[in-house]
């Protein structure tokens, strides 16, 4: 069992900074307070996969061609996740299949990286050599040339990409950390899916240690691991020499979400207790705040007024999760709380 951390001294105050219908399952803001979410398409519904947020409005991004659900490599498959990268640019992550398990989409693994100048695509990274029959792509971080992304497929594993040349290697494909070895939970109880099997979600969440040097990641369901970035940016190495270098960093709960901080303080949601947790450089885990509103918070982000944004998305809630039933109580908000943090830009 993964121990509880220390309750809070004193909880921060929590916002609403943005309710909708939709199913969002991340945020991220720009310096120039624009907010972009990607989205998971409601059953039956034409709702869009990415969305910009204008006078309080989700508005189909970075147009409604690239959410028309045509030819994949113009048009979004199943987006997982957004992210600016050091010089402002929008990644997108779209994990090329509709669903943990399902087959790849041919040529859907991609990232789309959008120019927020002019809201222009300016290149598309194909992942079709980087993936699996059922890889499921999650999110992506940067360090310098190299990005680093988690696949959650059924043969889960880390994905190195040089972002000059576009090459890539899968590193520690099966390997203990990257797959889920215990039951994924929220709100006090044990995930199923449809068929009343256990959800597993492996390699999932992922950050970079603000000087570069650490990667931390792990299944949705922790503990968490690290490993020193130059084993998994040196393309000499073999990988199962990369494989000896994993170090286990800390007993984390089911997780949703996670952020982390210039000073190097890792923010990681508590599915299980609606909770958010905080994680020193040391491993140190102490609970931020406690609130049944944070229902499932995912990719968490913190804004350029030192806010923490935490999108309260209730995946748990929604069919896949909970035996086929859709038990999602609308709208979705993402909370802000007020911490004057420094957000790490660079990652």
């Amino acid at each position: 069992m993964t121990s509880e951390p220390p309750p809070p001294t004193a909880e921060p105050e929590l916002r609403p900074v943005l309710s909708s219908d939709l199913h969002t399952n991340g945020v991220a803001t720009t310096a120039g307070g624009r907010m972009f979410l990607p989205v998971q398409p409601r059953p039956g519904s034409d709702d869009p996969q990415v969305v910009e947020v204008r006078d309080g409005t989700p508005v189909p991004f970075p147009d409604a061609a690239w959410n028309s659900g045509g030819d994949p490599a113009r048009s979004f498959v199943a987006v997982n996740a957004v992210r600016l990268d050091p010089e402002g640019r929008l990644w997108i992550v779209d994990r090329g299949a509709p669903q943990v398990g399902a087959e790849q989409v041919p040529g859907g693994a991609k990232l789309v990286v959008v120019d927020l100048a002019g809201d222009r695509v300016v290149r598309v990274v194909d992942l079709s050599t980087a993936v699996r029959e059922r890889s499921f792509v999650d999110d992506v971080r940067f360090n310098g040339r190299m990005a680093y992304l988690t696949d959650a497929g059924t043969h889960p594993a880390l994905i190195v990409l040089d972002l000059e040349t576009g090459a890539t290697r899968r590193l520690l494909e099966d390997h203990p950390s990257v797959v889920s070895q215990k039951p994924l939970r929220a709100e006090g109880r044990e995930l199923r899916d449809p068929d009343g099997q256990p959800v597993v979600i492996n390699a999932d969440q992922l950050e970079v240690s603000p000087d570069g040097q650490w990667f931390y990641y792990q299944p949705c369901c922790g503990g968490m691991s690290r490993i020193r970035t130059h084993y998994l940016d040196d393309p000499t190495l073999d990988p199962s020499d990369v494989e000896r270098h994993v170090e286990p960093f800390a007993d984390t709960p089911s997780t949703g979400g996670t952020a982390m901080d210039a000073d190097g303080t890792l923010y990681l949601s508590d599915t299980d207790r609606s909770a958010v947790l905080t994680i020193s450089p040391d491993g140190e885990m102490q609970t931020l705040v406690d609130d049944p509103r944070l229902l499932w918070v995912d990719a968490m982000w913190i804004d350029d007024d030192g806010q923490l944004l935490m999108p309260a998305v209730q995946l748990n809630r929604m069919p896949d999760m909970n035996g086929g039933e859709s038990a999602v109580d609308p709208p979705l908000t993402v909370w802000g709380a007020p911490l004057g943090l420094r957000p790490d830009r660079r990652h």
